[in-house]
């Protein structure tokens, strides 16, 4: 996954703001230009520009031996880098939550040996990435750090934020869509790109759900940030049934404080948010954000 990790919203250029989890990892955590990597972290670095390109019972494996990897460096410079950019990496998709948890072990460990100062009032993004691990992907972590504490509480307020969010967006067709008058239906709400690939990859197991559940009230919202000229053919390239609303100025994005993309959000027929993903979900993890909705 590519989270933008917490830097002044992305505005930085379209293909480098929200490619998943990874645009700040890889380009910012793994910046080769910019940082000196010592042999022993070479190989590393290596191995997790290459992960994307696993299969994914590879990708898991070795996802879980870089974590064991990484945590056994000494206190280097680069390691909490390392553990960053992993846990970026860890949540596009489902590679097991024992390969996670060891992840989230290892960026817990690498942050209570290098805290990062973080800025005023404000919790270094790599907090940020730990509390995201524990309150969305129910990783055990702790730390004594005030900075984990205020991670975890601006999580919290940004889900109340989420929770009385509302909009009206046009879809391709031309059609308004008003979340707050689709009360009594299950509403999933799916925000990414065309050019992020791990929206790319969950967009088959969404369609396949949204056709499996529509006649039991289930409606999926995807909201794009970019412009009908670019969104049109690829949606009608890849025959996705579902909605797909076009939020050009941002507005939406910005309410639901969508900071890396895919992101989705499951409210039930009551109109409360049940579920949340922080990267791009398969099937399974679909089906168990909708399950909390009452789908079955």
């Amino acid at each position: 996954m590519l989270r933008f990790l917490s830097v002044p919203r992305h505005r930085v250029v379209a293909n480098t703001l929200l490619v998943g989890n990874l645009i700040l990892l890889t380009v910012s955590l793994l910046a080769q230009d910019k940082v000196v990597w010592s042999d022993q972290e070479k190989p590393i670095v290596e191995q997790l520009h290459g992960l994307r390109k696993l299969d994914d019972t590879v990708r898991a494996r070795t996802t879980k031996d870089l974590a064991l990897h990484i945590r056994q460096l000494p206190i280097v410079p680069n390691k909490l880098r390392l553990a960053g950019a992993l846990a970026g990496l860890s949540t596009e998709g489902d590679f097991g939550r024992d390969t996670l948890q060891e992840v989230t072990t290892t960026l817990a460990t690498a942050l209570r040996e290098q805290p990062p100062a973080g800025k005023a009032g404000e919790p270094d993004f790599l907090y940020m990435e730990l509390a995201s691990l524990v309150r969305y992907e129910h990783m055990q972590a702790a730390s004594e750090n005030p900075q984990f504490a205020a991670a975890m509480a601006k999580l919290e307020a940004d889900d109340t934020k989420r929770q009385n969010a509302d909009f009206t967006l046009a879809d391709l067709q031309g059609k308004a869509w008003h979340l707050q008058d689709l009360r009594g239906k299950v509403v999933l709400v799916n925000f990414w790109a065309t050019w992020c690939p791990p929206c790319r990859k969950e967009m088959p197991d969404l369609d396949a759900l949204y056709n499996k559940f529509k006649d039991q009230g289930f409606v999926v919202l995807a909201i794009s940030d970019e412009e009908a000229a670019k969104v049109s053919p690829f949606i009608s390239e890849r025959k996705i049934s579902y909605p797909v609303l076009l939020d050009p100025g941002r507005k939406v994005n910005d309410a639901f404080i969508v900071e890396g993309i895919p992101k989705s959000f499951v409210y039930d027929r009551s109109g409360k948010m049940v579920a949340q993903s922080i990267d791009m979900r398969t099937r399974n993890q679909f089906l168990e954000m909708l399950a909390q909705a009452g789908l079955q």
